[in-house]
């Protein structure tokens, strides 16, 4: 074998590793990218308890209970199905019953949501774009309840 040959081998399997240890890391990676799940999704993925998870959606109208010590306890709905979700803590200044919020936390035996981490939006007209977009795909956007793509509604892009 010449000199060039061994080189063009060497330089051939080392693409070929370097692309194999890619695939491996984006097939691990692959539910993990996801921003958030929608209430659907958990139930037909059957997501297992103890799983780690964004749940993201709107806060059902009239779900809202607050308990003692901070214990709050609310549904987030997509339209079709709705996931309870308890969270103990402060919940953000613009969080509120109807508006967009994503959940992260981890998926309960009976198909409950504990929650560690509360995020709202952060303007009366602002939808997550990964809300809209699931909201849409559910058919339960509204257009005039926001703007898809994380921009309020008004302001330039």
């Amino acid at each position: 074998m010449t000199r060039r040959q061994r080189r063009l081998t060497l330089i051939g399997a080392g693409v070929g590793v370097l692309a194999l240890a890619a695939a491996l890391v984006l097939s691990a990676l692959r539910d993990s990218i996801v921003f958030f799940n929608s209430p659907t999704e958990i139930v037909e993925k059957q997501i297992a308890p103890g799983t780690r998870v964004r749940l993201g959606g709107l806060v059902k109208p009239g779900s809202l209970e607050r308990g003692a010590e901070l214990a709050v306890s609310f549904a987030v709905t997509d339209g079709n199905r709705d996931i309870r979700v308890a969270y103990r803590g402060l919940l953000p200044d613009l969080f509120r019953e109807g508006q967009g919020v994503v959940a992260e936390g981890t998926v309960e035996p009976g198909g409950s949501f504990r929650a560690d981490t509360i995020l709202a939006k952060h303007d009366e007209r602002y939808m997550p774009k990964e809300v809209a977009d699931a909201l849409k795909k559910q058919g339960h956007w509204k257009e005039g309840e926001g703007k898809a793509g994380g921009v309020p509604q008004g302001k330039a892009q």
